[in-house]
């Protein structure tokens, strides 16, 4: 039965890709496809496909955060595996959030780790096993991850770890080291990123893939670590994995996210960041403030967090903006004074508070993107 199941779903993919061929006219390189938006317009969009693939790419026109419209790539196929994330849209008003946009690798869903204020809970409500982990059908990834490496032309970075902890499936088949970052090792020209708070790094280090790998590293303060993120490993414990990829020649981000203004949280994240800098400095640092979708608050087991949140914006709740101000600016001047670290970014974050904060998003170096 699960064998015809996947004829089926074979089947009605590839209907799904032939009726988009019909739709627009079909070109055969990305090239060519970006020639053809470049004299359009915003929102504009075309697809092509290789001769010798099945698959198609859509490319887009898009408002950059500078404000000029350019060409980039939408999807791969029906977007199931590779797509943008681009669900917050361009900013406008001063309490829209920033969001550079990024590509997703959506090969698994789920997490093993129980962070309360995780938004996975709210994504994943309506699956019989809620964000218990699972790996896409494998051929399927595996296929749309090699057409995405040969056919895209231009340099990209792809987030593994968007709807599942990058490292969930370490230690068996499924495991992102055995099945795609052997791919990656295969081309020069697009890097992933993993995203997590795993410490389950030995294949990723014997691997050897520090030319097409960068690693990020979720942490909080340790007192925040220790209340809402259950069952993942400690911040200190994090940090030390960092270490092992970083002395391997591993490039590392850190996103300290989410800050909360725990009692004393000045001196906890100013504890968190010199335990960092004692062990690595890492290529950019990403700061982000507590904030919910109304999904996951809804469906969050334990809601003792949300108590922080007290403003909303186009990307749910936040904690109030004079708060996250503080907080923002006394962590960005601990990182320069004490470390003279600039690379510093910030996630979900408003116009607002960019503008106030005296930095240019229109420049972002965050987490997600090269």
């Amino acid at each position: 039965m699960e064998h015809i199941d996947s004829r089926m779903l074979t089947q009605v993919r590839l209907e799904f890709d032939n009726k988009l061929d019909d739709a627009m006219k079909m070109l055969q390189n990305p090239t060519d496809a970006f020639n053809q938006l470049a004299i359009g317009s915003v929102d504009d969009r075309t697809r092509c496909r290789f001769p010798s693939s099945p698959l198609s790419i859509e490319f887009k026109n898009m408002l950059g955060l500078n404000g000029e419209v350019k060409p980039v790539f939408s999807n791969l196929a029906d977007g199931s595996i590779i797509t943008l994330f681009d669900k917050t849209p361009f900013p406008r008003e001063k309490d829209d959030v920033i969001c550079p946009h990024f590509i997703e690798l959506k090969w698994a869903n789920g997490c093993n780790f129980d962070c309360a204020w995780c938004y996975l809970n709210g994504t994943m409500r309506f699956r019989p096993g809620g964000k218990q982990p699972y790996f896409k059908e494998k051929n399927k990834v595996i296929n749309h991850v090699k057409k995405y490496l040969q056919q895209i032309t231009f340099p990209s970075l792809l987030n593994s770890g968007e709807l599942s902890d990058s490292l969930v499936f370490e230690g068996n088949g499924s495991a992102l080291s055995k099945l795609i970052i052997p791919l990656f090792k295969q081309q020069d020209m697009h890097k992933l990123l993993i995203l997590t708070k795993s410490t389950n790094i030995q294949k990723v280090l014997s691997s050897k893939s520090q030319e097409c790998t960068i690693v990020s590293f979720s942490i909080n303060s340790f007192d925040v670590a220790k209340r809402w993120e259950k069952k993942a490993p400690s911040p200190k414990q994090r940090i030390q994995a960092a270490k092992k990829l970083y002395d391997a020649g591993y490039t590392i981000r850190m996103r300290l996210d989410p800050i909360v203004p725990l009692e004393n949280w000045e001196y906890g994240y100013k504890e968190v960041i010199d335990y960092l800098f004692e062990h690595l400095v890492p290529e950019r640092i990403t700061l982000g403030s507590l904030r919910g979708l109304q999904s996951t608050i809804n469906y969050s087991k334990d809601r003792s967090w949300v108590k922080y949140l007290n403003e909303t914006s186009n990307w749910g709740k936040k904690i109030g903006f004079e708060t996250r101000y503080k907080m923002y600016k006394i962590m960005i001047a601990y990182l320069k004074r004490r470390y003279k670290f600039t690379n510093i970014g910030l996630c979900k974050e408003t116009m607002e508070m960019w503008d106030k904060l005296g930095m240019n998003y229109q420049d972002i170096k965050c987490n997600c993107i090269l």
